[in-house]
């Protein structure tokens, strides 16, 4: 296993965009670990004055292409020998802050009530690194869970290049605030080297991300990748030490969750003995379907059941 260092740069990051020709910032082995910095926001979304910055947003802002609206993504880091067909394990080992503050907007025309509110506005939000809290500007203080809201591979060649809002089957824009430090994504892979990307930094968020942004923010993270032949995940899955995680995405939030439990029906029966009928049952009684974001094109929704409940 080796380990290796990702800084975020005019020539590592792309913004707004998933792409499966665009060459990689980084190749790597299947096994190793790498150490991945981010940022986050455009000019319009800096602090004031007395906040750290890095230096590279800056330069980011000054010459980076952009494909607008959407994220600045640190990567591609190709894995040796993946092909498509095989699955990407994504060990989240490590999320840290990299900067004293973040931003939340509220967006005309956005949102979950894009009609309410008229008015373009960004609240800047400080950042106590030692105890991982937020001062909200309204005089609240909330825990900090990082998190990245972007981690996907690249997309099928004949897709071109796609936005980085809409999350897909190659995942991208999730918003799933459950893969913090500690769980594990795994990716389907469609092209040579799977070519991983991530960003948007989040300090925290709700499910539902209702006002479109959470509390955006520069993070760094730790990931181990491991590529994997021996299973089969047609669309994103993950796991938490506690939990087992379905997810869905479409334009229709029934849809994304008939397809959620779908997908928790098949993971259930994978690892267990049970008929589809004793899964679909155990889902109605053991698992939880919650909302992933409301906000993004397409909206999610991911199916949680605790492992405890396999465990005799």
């Amino acid at each position: 296993m080796a380990r290796h260092f990702l800084k975020a740069s005019v020539e590592t990051c792309h913004w707004g965009f998933f792409d499966a020709t665009l060459p990689a910032a980084m190749t790597i082995q299947s096994g190793d670990r790498v150490t991945v910095d981010t940022v986050s926001g455009g000019p319009a979304h800096l602090p004031p004055d007395g906040f750290h910055v890095p230096p590279e947003l800056m330069e980011i802002h000054a010459r980076s292409d952009r494909m607008l609206p959407g994220h600045i993504l640190t990567g591609p880091i190709a894995v040796e020998g993946a092909r498509p067909g095989q699955v990407l394990e994504l060990r989240i080992l490590d999320v840290s802050l990299r900067q004293d503050w973040g931003y939340n907007l509220i967006i005309p025309l956005a949102g979950t009530l894009p009609d309410d509110f008229e008015q373009f506005r960004c609240v800047n939000i400080p950042l106590d690194l030692k105890q991982k809290v937020a001062h909200l500007p309204w005089g609240l203080e909330l825990q900090l869970h990082p998190f990245f809201g972007v981690m996907g591979v690249a997309p099928p060649r004949n897709w071109g290049r796609i936005t980085s809002l809409i999350p897909r089957s190659h995942a991208g824009n999730l918003d799933n605030k459950e893969l913090v430090a500690g769980a594990t994504l795994y990716l389907p892979i469609f092209i040579e080297g799977a070519l991983f990307s991530c960003g948007d930094g989040h300090g925290a968020q709700g499910d539902g991300e209702v006002c479109v942004t959470a509390i955006e923010t520069a993070l760094q993270g730790t990931f181990e990748f491991i590529v994997r032949d021996d299973i089969s995940v047609p669309y994103p899955r993950a796991e938490t030490p506690s939990h087992y995680i379905t997810m869905a995405m479409e334009p229709d939030l029934d849809q994304c969750a008939i397809r959620a439990l779908r997908q928790m029906i098949s993971l259930i029966c994978e690892i267990t003995s049970l008929s589809r009928e004793d899964a679909y049952q155990l889902s109605s009684v053991a698992a939880d379907f919650d909302i992933t974001q409301l906000v993004d094109g397409t909206k999610g929704v991911h199916a949680m059941i605790p492992k405890s409940i396999f465990v005799k």
